[in-house]
């Protein structure tokens, strides 16, 4: 076991690389420890991430991001945290058969998409040419007066409909297993809208050119682009095993300065309820590390020697 840390940031997305920026600047001892899974990292091109006129790639923004952390000596360790457990004051981070110790944990795992019916070759692809997309917020602008469908159904998939709707008047909601399961009222505000609405099952989706193509009952429909609307795993496992409270559908619940439940445990991103936003998971690290640096500060003298 490596020597006590006073925050080991588990999850190196654009939460975790804040926070890490951050806390190596206030002269903490930190590790980062990532398995590689950020969802970041899946974007081809983000266009309303301030800063970056004409788009940035989400590889080529958390490399710039680790870049910068290790500037202040926050260095990425790739590796998969299986469990964590309470020694006394300390968390126990259990990564393969080592066993790393820290006054403090960070939580920044993020969330899985449950994605399509598709070939993960597939998905891929389609991902990078813009036909599939996973965030309407980021992206709805790039289709605007496209043919989009949205694959989902009740609450979440009318929603996102809805809000795809005011880019374009061509949106079509497709049932992923079967008949639709919408209540009335949402039958009616679609209507209104101008949605289409088809049942299921969507069989695998495939490329055909410029398209993506949805199989469906009532024959293969092609589009410029597919929504998927079928929720996503809360990456929270770890939190829930150290007794933290989450919401229904598993985001941790913190309080305005990213506490949990746990003493000395604290999340920022998506992990955490809130909104699913590179920009606000980056403003929610730099809140986490700096109460982390005030909560350290309560307990300890910070003093750095001057020589």
């Amino acid at each position: 076991m490596i020597a006590p840390l006073d925050c080991l940031i588990i999850g190196a997305g654009p939460a975790g690389l804040t926070a890490a920026i951050y806390l190596a600047r206030f002269h903490l001892k930190i590790a980062i420890v990532d398995a590689g899974h950020s969802r970041a990292a899946m974007i081809p091109c983000t266009r309303n991430h301030a800063g970056y006129p004409g788009g940035i790639s989400g590889k080529e923004l958390l490399q710039r991001m680790r870049d910068q952390a290790a500037e202040f000596g926050g260095i990425v360790t790739h590796g998969l945290v299986e469990k964590l457990e309470k020694d006394g004051d300390l968390f126990i981070a259990h990564i393969g058969e080592e066993r790393w110790s820290a006054r403090i944990i960070l939580l920044a795992t993020g969330v899985v998409n449950n994605r399509p019916p598709i070939a993960p070759e597939i998905h891929d692809a389609a991902l990078a040419r813009g036909l599939l997309r996973y965030c309407p917020i980021c992206d709805g602008y790039e289709v605007t007066d496209r043919r989009v469908a949205v694959i989902g159904t009740q609450a979440h998939g009318s929603n996102e409909a809805l809000f795809l709707r005011m880019f374009t008047a061509d949106v079509t909601l497709i049932a992923p297993d079967g008949d639709h399961a919408l209540v009335e009222a949402e039958r009616e505000k679609l209507e209104e809208a101008g949605v289409k609405m088809l049942d299921g099952p969507c069989e695998p989706l495939r490329i055909n050119g410029d398209e993506i193509l949805v199989p469906t009952p009532q024959g293969l429909i092609g589009y410029n682009a597919v929504y998927p609307a079928l929720g996503s795993v809360i990456r929270s496992e770890l939190a829930m095993m150290l007794g933290a409270e989450g919401t229904e559908d598993g985001c941790l619940i913190v309080d305005n300065h990213q506490r949990t439940t746990v003493a000395g445990l604290y999340a920022a991103g998506d992990v955490a309820k809130g909104l699913d936003q590179i920009s606000h998971a980056m403003g929610e690290g730099g809140v986490a590390a700096t109460t982390i640096r005030n909560d350290i500060a309560e307990t300890c003298l910070l003093l750095r020697r001057v020589k």
